[in-house]
This record gives structure tokens, sequence and C-alpha cells, in this order.
């Protein structure tokens, strides 16, 4: 029999929810903080939460100051906001239950939506464990996140649960405590996820199986529409599952390429990479990799539609001045994600029968430089 999923009952997509429903993200970085600011519609019965961390007290106290180029400048007070997941769970079904925080409720049925923004490091930590207890039979999981293979821990973990897969072409950062700025673009491309791209589906009965594609794709629609029609984001699309993980794939000739390099280059951003000749053509070669995998991995070429190695180039020497996330990450000391945007596409590209040697070394190099460095940092301790 189908379960019940966030609005089913009570709503068309197109129209306001007649029941209150609770969405709360997991990460208050500059994107979780973007996307959730324009999911945040009381008068629409939609309400929307945060767990924060080191920006709790200030986001907890004042909001998030949001400078943006695509909808002015504006304060987001989210709906509640939680010092960590473990006081934004629900706790029974106790009435007017109070986590930790006097101020944040936990909705006594659970959460509608739990949408993952943090950074996906499954070498350091299990991030589907991490969420459990927010996540009920009616909960809708959504990750936003860079990568490959990042949704696969999630349906091991919850595989009666609708997932929605993300991926974002935005330029946004926290310039200070609970401060947001917006520098360019907000798309974002939603797709279902079921079980991915291998056979893992085929062991599952097919009534199961349509069962949790159709709620993952009403899911999806639900939020697209809620970005859109009241949110105010133009360019939010929705695609199939396999049309979202060929975005994915596609989304590493910028990450795989660039990323990497900026860190293994000395710290140069993305166009002054490409005033490098050697450097030019090594970003060339990895994007040209990732090219010729796609058809074994994919199961087709990258469609047409797509930019080209060489016009994703010629964008990036435009992007002056902008360091990329995993450099950002390295410079302040922080585990970069090496495994979904270097290890996860060679060892799923290695099961469909090809080898990708440019990720490969990319991947060792960046691995052994993070072991290294914290070695040291184990060492200075003692």
């Amino acid at each position: 029999m189908a379960q019940s999923y966030p609005g089913h009952a009570d709503q068309g997509v197109g129209r306001s929810s007649t029941r209150t429903v609770h969405v709360l993200f997991v990460g208050a970085g500059a994107v979780g903080c973007f996307y959730a600011s324009r999911l945040h519609h009381p008068s629409h019965n939609l309400h929307t939460s945060l767990t924060a961390r080191s920006n709790y007290a200030h986001i907890a106290s004042s909001g998030v100051s949001l400078k943006t180029r695509s909808f002015g400048d504006y304060t987001f007070r989210p709906h509640a906001v939680f010092p960590s997941v473990s006081a934004a769970a629900p706790k029974g079904h106790t009435p007017g239950h109070q986590s930790s925080d006097r101020h944040a409720t936990a909705p006594v049925d659970g959460w509608d939506y739990v949408i993952v923004t943090t950074k996906a490091l499954p070498d350091r930590a299990d991030d589907a464990a991490l969420i459990a207890p927010l996540v009920s039979p009616r909960t809708c999981i959504v990750l936003i996140q860079n990568g490959v293979g990042v949704e696969q821990p999630y349906r091991d973990r919850f595989p009666q649960n609708p997932i929605v897969s993300a991926v974002t072409i935005i330029s946004a950062e926290q310039i200070e405590q609970g401060v947001i700025r917006q520098n360019r673009w907000t798309r974002i491309s939603l797709g279902p996820y079921t079980y991915g791209l291998g056979d893992q589906g085929e062991r599952v009965a097919a009534p199961d199986r349509d069962d949790l594609a159709a709620r993952g794709r009403e899911c999806m629609e639900r939020l697209a529409h809620w970005w859109t029609e009241l949110g105010g984001i133009r360019d939010v699309e929705t695609h199939t599952e396999l049309e979202l993980q060929t975005i994915r794939w596609h989304k590493l000739c910028i990450n795989a390429a660039f990323n990497s390099t900026a860190v293994l280059s000395g710290g140069r951003g993305n166009a002054d990479q490409l005033k490098d000749p050697e450097l030019r053509t090594h970003i060339a070669g990895v994007m040209a990799e990732i090219w010729d995998a796609a058809p074994a991995v994919l199961g087709a070429p990258f469609p047409e539609t797509l930019a080209t190695p060489e016009r994703i180039i010629r964008s990036n020497e435009r992007n002056a001045g902008a360091k990329p996330s995993m450099l950002l990450d390295w410079e302040a000391g922080r585990p970069m994600e090496i495994e979904v945007i270097l290890g996860n596409p060679v060892r799923i590209a290695r099961r469909a029968g090809v080898e990708m040697p440019r990720l490969q070394s990319l991947y060792a190099l960046l691995g052994s430089m993070q072991q290294v460095r914290e070695r040291g940092k184990a060492k200075e301790k003692l």
C-alpha cells in the first residue's frame, strides 16, 4: 500500500497547503541559507527551519542577513533554529515538546522534508546515520551536495523514503557570522533518486520500485513549485533520475578539474589556472576523461545540450578572483570533498569497465596531502 508523503493528501502541486509543511535544512552555510530563505512561506503553511553550528547563536537571535544579486537585501528568520541534529529530532508525540533550545520546537509529527546541504565527507562521517533521528516514514530526504554517489548511503539506510537529488550552480559565501552574499546564479536541478545507475533496483519488486519513484517525483514537483512560484527562483529544473545523474557527472568537469587543481597548483583560481599552458592542457585532459567515461557509466554520451569542455574552459576564463570550495577548505585546514568528487567517480567508472587515470592521480595526490597534514597536526598535539 502506498505511504503518505509530504502534502499528498491535502494539496495539489499548484495550490497552497491546507496543513503545515515542515522543512528542515541540515547545514546553515551559504548555499543552505540561501535556498532555505526562498523556501520559507508561513502564509502558505510552509515553514522552514535550520540546524546551525558555528553561526547558531547569531542566526537564533538575529536570523540570516542575505545580500543577493537576484533578490536584493533581506533578512530570513527561520521558523526554528537548532544547535544540532539531535536537538531537531522529534521527541515522541508529546504536544509542545521543546528542544534544548527553548525557542525551537521540533514538529510533533516529524519533518516533511529534510534537506541536507552539508559537505559530503563519507570518509569522515556517516551523514545518513546522522539524520536518522529526523527521518520518519513521511519524510522526503533532499540532498544538495557535490559529487557523485552521494545518494546511495541514504538509500541503503532509508529504503522506503523518497529521495530527491539536487545539483546547484550558485556563487554564494558567508562573509561573516549569519551574513550570506549571493554573487551570481541561482540554478538548482532536481531529480528523484530510487536505486541509481546500477542494478540494485532490479532486486526490488516492480510495484514497490514504481511507488518509490512516483513519491520521489511528487516531492520533486512540490519543491520546484515552492521555489519557483513562492520563492521566485526562475531556473529551478526538474529531471528524470538518469538526467539528474548525468548533470552530476557533467558538473565533475568543473569540480574535479578546477577544484583539485586549485589545491595542487598552490592556490590558483579557475581563471588563473587557464593562463598557464600546461595547467590548461591538464584541465582539458581531466574534462576529456570524464567526457569519455560518460557512455559506459551513464549508458549514453553527454547530450548536446550540455556545455562542452571547450565551452566550460572559455566560461571560466572570466571567472577571475573566485576560489574553488576545495581550495577554501584546504586553506582553512578543513577536510576536502575528495571521495565524492574524485574517489567515487574512479570507483564507479572502474565498475563500468573504464579506467580514469587522471582522476585517479588527483585522488591519490590530494588524499596523500591531506593525510600528511593531518598526521603533522596530530604530532603537534602530543
